[in-house]
């Protein structure tokens, strides 16, 4: 396996991208996986090339690869003739995963009207806030398809 190395500002957005992914809720190593695929410039990699750039154990590497899968967040191709799995970033869909944060919006949405319409109206200024919530979430739900489908016409 030959080492790949990273420039000093490719290392400073890899940490970068995953303190950010952090906060919207990957793992620490999710999040430096995802940020190493999305920053280095070969196009995928493999599984001992990821653990040895990032320095992470194999039931890390193994976890983080296994749940950026679950989330789609990245992909794999094997060659013919070989078992390894070449790893790549699915950055190249991000408006596919825009419309499905939408959609979870909108599915979140639901179930919180469902509570409003079960909550005592005792609670009035609770109540106030969720039903804002709500209607918050719709208006942004409309907005930002207009917004998706305006980028996609361009």
């Amino acid at each position: 396996m030959e080492k790949i190395n990273l420039t000093e500002k490719q290392k400073e957005l890899l940490e970068t991208y995953g303190v950010i992914q952090e906060q919207f809720g990957l793992s620490p190593a999710s999040a430096r996986v995802n940020a190493l695929l999305t920053v280095i410039d070969q196009k995928e990699l493999t599984f001992d090339e990821i653990r040895a750039i990032l320095c992470l154990s194999k039931s890390a590497t193994s976890n983080a690869i296994n749940n950026l899968l679950t989330i789609n967040y990245i992909g794999y191709r094997t060659k013919l003739g070989e078992r390894k799995r070449y790893f790549f970033s699915r950055m190249d869909q991000w408006q596919d995963s825009f419309r499905k944060n939408l959609d979870g919006f909108r599915e979140y949405n639901k179930v919180m009207k469902a509570i409003l319409a079960e909550r005592t109206p005792e609670t009035k200024d609770y109540n106030t806030k969720i039903k804002e919530l709500t209607q918050f979430i719709d208006y942004y739900s409309e907005e930002a398809k207009k917004i998706i489908d305006n980028w996609e016409k361009k």
